[in-house]
């Protein structure tokens, strides 16, 4: 298993498993359609690029492009 998807640092870090779905799921195609890897990709798999790119804030949700809310902000409601 891919250790960075163990915890729940990763899913709070976009708002919830479905929007880290759909975000590993988009990246995932930039990567196959060549796009390049924003870390390291030496000894990784592509999964494991994609997490290792959000983990460290390289990938992110355009909260105000797509008109979600920010995760901060639906924990205060």
């Amino acid at each position: 298993m891919i250790e960075g998807l163990k915890g729940d640092e990763i899913i709070n870090r976009v708002g919830g498993r479905f929007r880290l779905t759909a975000l590993i799921q988009r990246r995932w195609l930039e990567l196959l359609q060549g796009a390049r890897p924003m870390v390291d990709p030496a000894g990784l798999t592509e999964m494991e690029v994609v997490v290792e790119e959000i983990l460290q804030g390289k990938v992110v949700i355009d909260y105000e492009a797509s008109g979600l809310a920010k995760p901060d902000a639906q924990r205060a409601k």
